[in-house]
């Protein structure tokens, strides 16, 4: 049968009576032709010296994800989404109000972590297929400080996107922002620089790349840039401000980047070796601090301790027993839909001692989650996906509130001496933290 014009060919013909076309013998000497042209020596001799190179740090850095990620599923406690709210923030998920109380690793440490199993997957696939090219085209001291800024670029994207409220302006803010103080994490900024290095590269060295490296990268890159900013949008909780902010470091890396072409000696400036070495600690000396502030925030709504017979410790004990009453009037709000303890929480928060000011400011954000508790039960919203929304936010900003006032426990009951033990119930549910 011709291939061409679907006529039947004898098998003794070379050609279609048909069409001319050749069959047989004939087509075979014709396709061998074109393969044995398709490609010139100096095109095989540019992609046998690029994929020959190692890809060593980037499993390096797959396999800490992996490893990191199940060590916080471990960390979860059931199926329960605010449990594991809690572990992820213990973890050093990106939550800005943790951010603005000093927690600068927070900056680092989203990037190696994920809040479920399709959202390592997705990403570590992404790192298998995009990693390994950056890696052999710019080698292992490039790839490592590309991937760490990169993905701090997409952090401090998606801080300052929060920060000064990004999302409400106009139809461009609510498509490539998204809203509220919200725990995120997720190595898709960082990613998205390694698509932000391969697009720069694609069109900065255009002329001497073969034609497989120009179709791959460069311009034929946009659709993927698209379509992935496209799915941040469509999707609820993806954060497209680290994905921007990730795409536009690694946009600037590779404009004053150059890649290693084949042939080059192997050596590389010791100036990269120092920044890739900086890189490394930085992540090791973030993830040493999350060690030393690691706390998972649970509701301590039940409370004993044992203060010296002084007014000082009398009232930071009062104080401390006044957020009990807050925190377990606002979990059986959330976990229930009861309200009935709010109005007496409130009012114990207004009669209870403030013994400095770190005290008040606590008692007042407190007071504000109880209002806007009150509030959400009180009116509740005809849209699920809305009310879903108001739901999060108020656990994000209680977890936020909630690891402030165990700094405030931790420091003020040495200084009154008071030892106290903390008992707590299941936190309120919520649901799943953000993803990039």
């Amino acid at each position: 049968m011709c291939r061409s014009c679907g006529a039947l060919v004898g098998t003794n013909e070379s050609v279609c009576g048909v069409c001319d076309a050749p069959v047989g013998a004939g087509v075979s000497a014709e396709m061998e032709r074109p393969r044995q042209n398709s490609r010139d020596p100096e095109s095989l001799r540019f992609i046998r010296a690029i994929i020959s190179r190692p890809a060593t740090f980037t499993f390096i850095v797959l396999a800490a994800n992996i490893f990191i990620f199940i060590l916080l599923m471990l960390e979860r406690a059931g199926d329960n989404p605010a449990a594991f709210q809690g572990a992820l923030i213990a973890y050093g998920a990106k939550l800005n109000a943790l951010i603005d109380a000093g927690q600068w690793w927070r900056f680092v440490t989203p990037v190696f972590l994920h809040v479920d199993t399709i959202h390592i997957l997705v990403n570590m696939y992404s790192l298998f297929v995009i990693g390994p090219y950056v890696e052999k085209l710019y080698g292992s001291a490039k790839f490592v400080v590309f991937w760490v800024l990169t993905g701090i670029a997409g952090v401090a994207a998606g801080y300052f996107a929060t920060k000064y409220g990004m999302q409400q302006e106009g139809f461009l803010g609510r498509f490539l922002f998204r809203g509220g103080d919200v725990p995120s994490a997720g190595a898709s900024g960082a990613l998205f620089g390694l698509v932000g290095v391969l697009f720069v590269f694609g069109i900065k060295f255009r002329r001497e790349l073969p034609e497989e490296f120009k179709r791959a990268f460069g311009v034929g890159m946009v659709p993927t840039i698209l379509i992935n900013l496209f799915i941040g949008y469509a999707i609820p909780g993806i954060d497209n401000a680290a994905h921007l902010g990730g795409f536009l470091g690694g946009v600037v890396f590779a404009l004053f980047v150059h890649y290693k072409r084949p042939g080059e000696r192997a050596g590389v400036a010791i100036a990269w070796h120092i920044a890739q070495a900086a890189a490394l600690v930085l992540v090791a000396v973030s993830f040493l601090m999350v060690a030393r502030n690691f706390s998972v925030p649970t509701p301590p709504t039940e409370s004993a301790a044992v203060a010296l017979p002084n007014e000082a410790a009398n009232r930071f004990l009062n104080a401390l027993q006044a957020i009990g009453a807050g925190e377990e009037a606002f979990v059986l709000a959330l976990n229930k839909e009861d309200a009935s303890k709010i109005q007496a929480a409130r009012a114990t928060l207004e009669a209870a001692p403030r013994v400095d000011d770190e005290t008040g400011q606590l008692f007042d954000e407190l007071r504000s989650l109880l209002t806007r508790a009150d509030a959400y039960l009180s009116q509740p919203s005809r849209v699920e996906r809305e009310r879903r929304q108001q739901q999060f936010q108020l656990l994000t900003d209680f977890s936020a509130w909630q690891a402030r006032v165990k700094a405030w426990v931790a420091s003020s009951s040495e200084k009154y001496g008071v030892t106290v033990y903390e008992s707590a119930p299941s936190p309120p549910e919520q649901n799943p933290a953000g993803a990039k």
